[in-house]
């Protein structure tokens, strides 16, 4: 049975000659290897360990786990799609929805381990069926509006959590990361956010001894005197040990809130595929079912211990794209790193203890982008917006998952923010199409770049070059 996990050695091993690649079922030399699941590691690390800050969850666990979840990835796949699986942002504003209605860390992974199933089994229909499915129930415009209502709806967060803590050292890292974002070149444009982080902490100390305490909120509702970075915890943190675990608990509240984001992950998920495909030159669409079920499958297995969900990392792709090795045998020496460091609590200790207002001007940012993505998405798609069918699902469902507003089903039970916005967009759409007038539904929207193609053949006359 082949599981992907035997490569043939890339010329001598060392350097690829100009313009070869090294395909997936090769390598290169095995301390090259590693260095390259090293530098992997590090391109995950910018977000892998936010998220997991921002939902509350233990950051060595999701660490841990990425790797877990990757090794499951490429099994699954055969070693056919290089892809490192991380903790998703996609999940950070249901994490805060969820606590802000009083739920805990067992509530949130309840949450999100019914994504994971609901994922596993869109996979595997798709695998039964096709990618076209994917762009019949969720056309652009749909998927677009859901990820822009997700990440919008953080605002808040950001605005009475964060920021608030320490604003004029939220607004340095602000101007410090947008600058990284926009500045930088290659490899260090795309860990912008991880070194935002870095200023922010050394910024923190430094005030820290400069000018003393602080007076602000730390974490709650009222003003009090602290350090901005309190290291306490790293010094009693053991170098080596096993993160926390925790079972999760299942509440229909908060599985509604959280399962509109099973879109964003399958967007995201034939977006990746779509693109690595692109990158080694060989079709891949019969591997996106599989590549989706097995994003699933590991989202469940780290969210049953207490860990996030995970996703197919762009961060990665970049890697591959600057250095042309494709090899899965990095990816496995990138899973073993991420093993290695979820098993030191001090680490975790050091992430834990990332200031709340370096957070704040993170996310400021991280939060935007996460909804502008949706933007990004009608307008790769082409979508009309002047067309009303596409117009008012999505301002509806926008302004509602945004917004918060709510809809009382009974006096236990009721539907709000990102889960009705969500439903409202899918289902206004839907709906509004059935009996919109045929000149509405004359202009039918591309193809999703991320989820099929179609050939030079199916192009209209007037669009083949």
């Amino acid at each position: 049975m082949n599981l992907g996990v035997r490569w043939t050695l890339h010329g001598d091993g060392r350097t690829p000659a100009p313009g070869a690649v090294v395909r997936p079922d090769e390598r290169l030399s095995w301390p090259r290897t590693a260095g390259l699941g090293a530098q992997h590691v590090v391109a995950m690390f910018g977000a892998s360990f936010v998220s997991p800050i921002l939902m509350g969850l233990d950051p060595n666990l999701a660490i841990m786990m990425s790797g877990i979840a990757t090794a499951i990835f490429l099994l699954a796949t055969r070693g056919k799609v290089p892809s490192y699986l991380g903790c998703s942002l996609s999940f950070v504003g249901v994490a805060a929805t969820i606590r802000a209605s009083g739920g805990d860390s067992a509530t949130v992974t309840g949450a999100v381990f019914v994504v994971g199933a609901a994922l596993f089994l869109a996979g595997l229909a798709v695998q039964r069926f096709g990618a076209h499915i994917i762009h019949t129930v969720m056309p652009p415009i749909v998927t677009g509006a859901v990820v822009m209502l997700i990440g919008f709806n953080l605002a808040p967060v950001t605005a009475t959590t964060y920021w608030p803590q320490d604003q004029w050292t939220a607004l340095l890292t602000m101007l410090f990361t947008a600058l990284a974002v926009v500045c930088l070149r290659g490899f260090f444009s795309r860990i912008a956010i991880f070194l935002g982080l870095v200023f922010g902490y050394v910024l923190s100390f430094a005030l820290d001894r400069i000018f003393g305490r602080i007076h602000s909120p730390a974490g709650g509702a009222e003003a009090v005197d602290h350090w901005r970075l309190d290291l306490s915890g790293v010094g009693r943190a053991d170098w080596i040990g096993l993160p926390s675990f925790h079972a999760p608990s299942f509440e229909w509240s908060a599985i509604l809130v959280a399962l509109p984001v099973v879109i964003a992950l399958i967007a995201e998920n034939a977006g990746h595929v779509k693109a690595v495909g692109e990158m080694i030159r060989e079709p891949l669409d019969d591997k996106l079912g599989t590549a989706i079920a097995a994003d699933g499958a590991a989202s469940m297995l780290s969210t049953a211990v207490g860990g996030p969900p995970n996703t197919t990392y762009s961060e990665n792709i970049g890697v591959m794209a600057a250095t042309r090795v494709y090899s899965t045998a990095a990816y496995w020496a990138a899973a073993c790193f991420a093993l290695l460091f979820g098993l030191c609590p001090k680490f975790g200790a050091v992430v834990a203890a990332i200031p709340g207002g370096v957070l704040g001007g993170i996310t400021v940012i991280l939060y935007g982008m996460i909804g502008l993505l949706g933007a990004q998405i009608w307008i790769n798609a082409k979508v009309d917006m002047r067309n009303p069918l596409n117009l008012v699902p999505a301002a509806a469902g926008i302004i509602i998952g945004v917004g918060g507003v709510s809809l009382e089903i009974t006096d236990t039970f009721e539907l709000s923010g990102i889960a009705l916005g969500t439903i409202v967009v899918i289902a206004g759409y839907h709906l509004l199409r059935a009996f919109a007038p045929a000149h509405l539904k004359q202009q039918e929207p591309l193809l999703d770049s991320g989820t099929s193609t179609y050939d030079e053949a199916d192009k209209h006359p007037d669009e083949r070059p």
